[in-house]
C-alpha cells in the first residue's frame, strides 16, 4: 500500500504581490524557508503570468527539489505538471478530477472554506484539504466568512485526510489552531516581518520552526 501522505505542521506559502510589497524577492525568500528547515512551500501569484513568474517558479522548484522539500505550484495544473510539481487549487479552479489527469502522479491539495466544501472535498481525488480562513485575513481579496476555533474543531472529523488550517494564522494563534486537531497551519502574510530586510526574515522563520518543531 502506499505510504498516506503527511503534510508539514508548518506550510508557508509565497505569495507575490505581499512579497514585492516588502521589496523581497520570492526566491531569496524560498531559500531563508528552505534553509531554515521548512519541509514543503507553496508560490502563489494571484496576478497574471509572464515569462518572470514562470522562471521564477522553476528556480524555486529546483531549490526545493535539490532540498528534499515539497514544491507546490497554487492554482496553475499547467505549470505544475511541466515543472513536476505539486498542486493546491481552489473551488474556482480546475476541479480535482480533471487536475488529477493533468497532474497525475503528484500531490494535490484543495480549498475548502465550510462543511460543504469540506465533505465534498473529502471525496475528491486529492491527498490533503485547506479549510479558511480560520480568522480574519488581509491576504485574499474578498475572503470567504469566517470558520473560527469552534467550527473547525467541529468540522475536522468530516474527513479524515490531512487538513491544513489558513487565514490569520500568526505566532500567537498557531498551538490554539493546532490542538483542534488540524494537522498543519498555512501561513502567508504571519512568516513576514515588520522590516523588508532578509535577516528579519530568518528570525521570523526560526521562531515558527521552534514553534512547530
Amino acid at each position: 500500500m502506499p505510504v498516506p501522505f503527511r503534510v508539514p505542521r508548518f506550510y508557508p506559502i509565497l505569495d507575490t504581490v505581499l512579497l514585492q510589497k516588502r521589496k523581497l524577492s520570492p526566491f531569496v525568500a524560498a531559500g531563508i524557508l528552505v534553509d531554515g528547515g521548512a519541509r514543503i512551500l507553496q508560490y502563489r501569484h494571484k496576478e497574471n503570468w509572464t515569462q518572470r513568474q514562470y522562471d521564477e517558479a522553476e528556480k524555486i522548484r529546483t531549490l526545493c527539489h535539490d532540498s528534499g522539500v515539497l514544491f507546490v505550484m497554487n492554482d496553475r495544473a499547467d505549470f505544475a505538471k511541466l515543472l513536476g510539481a505539486a498542486l493546491h487549487i481552489g473551488q474556482r479552479d480546475l476541479p480535482p478530477l480533471a487536475a488529477r489527469r493533468v497532474v497525475s502522479d503528484e500531490v494535490i491539495g484543495f480549498s475548502t472554506h465550510n462543511r460543504t466544501e469540506l465533505v465534498r472535498g473529502d471525496e475528491e481525488p486529492v491527498e490533503y484539504l485547506s479549510l479558511g480562513p480560520i480568522f480574519e485575513t488581509a491576504s485574499k481579496e474578498n475572503p470567504d466568512p469566517m470558520v473560527g476555533l469552534t467550527a473547525l474543531k467541529q468540522l475536522r472529523p468530516l474527513t479524515e485526510k490531512p487538513l491544513v488550517a489558513i487565514g490569520g494564522i500568526r505566532l500567537d494563534n498557531a498551538l490554539e489552531v493546532l490542538e483542534t486537531g488540524a494537522n498543519s497551519v498555512a501561513v502567508i502574510s504571519g512568516i513576514l516581518p515588520a522590516d523588508s530586510d532578509k535577516s528579519a526574515l530568518k528570525k521570523r522563520v526560526a521562531e515558527w520552526m521552534k514553534l512547530l518543531a
